[in-house]
């Protein structure tokens, strides 16, 4: 009987020494510290290379918000919409290049900046042959992106779209 109450008197203590603990534990206060977080919110800016032709088909060429610049697929055109370079892919993708080049302009950006390039081509075995000519416009080094074989573009004589996301460094 004596270890019995031994025991009992052991685990007595034990539940006492825990729900010593517990009040203890609720019974401290804690510090609350509050930060004031302040989030600028940028206004985007649109940017339109061929007004009239963007607005017929209802897309901004590029939206700058903050650091980020999004560019729309660039495609063989001239300033009314109409296709250019009709069956050679080579002369499109450059043309291509020459459009996104005067939007990075505008943003005072090079193609050094370009974080994403996405490439979309209805002749994929056509365009890797031309693939090379991406040498001279990343210099430094390649964005990161895709290339997407697809089975048509806005227009037929379409051959190859390009779309860029931009980083501009402060």
């Amino acid at each position: 009987m004596n270890t019995l109450t031994n025991v009992s008197n052991l685990l007595t203590l034990i539940v006492l020494f825990g729900l010593t603990i517990t009040i203890q534990s609720c019974n401290q206060t804690e510090k609350v510290v509050e930060k004031e977080i302040i989030v600028k919110t940028e206004k985007p800016e649109y940017f339109l290379l061929r007004p009239e032709v963007e607005k017929a088909y209802g897309y901004s060429h590029a939206v700058k918000i903050g650091n980020d610049i999004k560019i729309s697929g660039a495609v063989s055109m001239d300033n009314e919409g109409n296709p250019t370079a009709i069956g050679d892919l080579g002369e499109q993708m450059k043309n291509c290049y020459a459009d996104l080049e005067k939007v990075l302009t505008h943003y005072g950006c090079t193609f050094d900046d370009v974080v994403v390039e996405n490439i979309f081509t209805t002749n994929m075995p056509l365009f890797l042959e031309n693939a090379a000519y991406r040498n001279s416009i990343y210099t430094k080094h390649f964005p990161t992106g895709s290339w997407l074989g697809v089975k048509e573009l806005a227009l037929p004589e379409f051959m190859i779209e390009i779309e860029l996301e931009v980083h501009k460094s402060e």
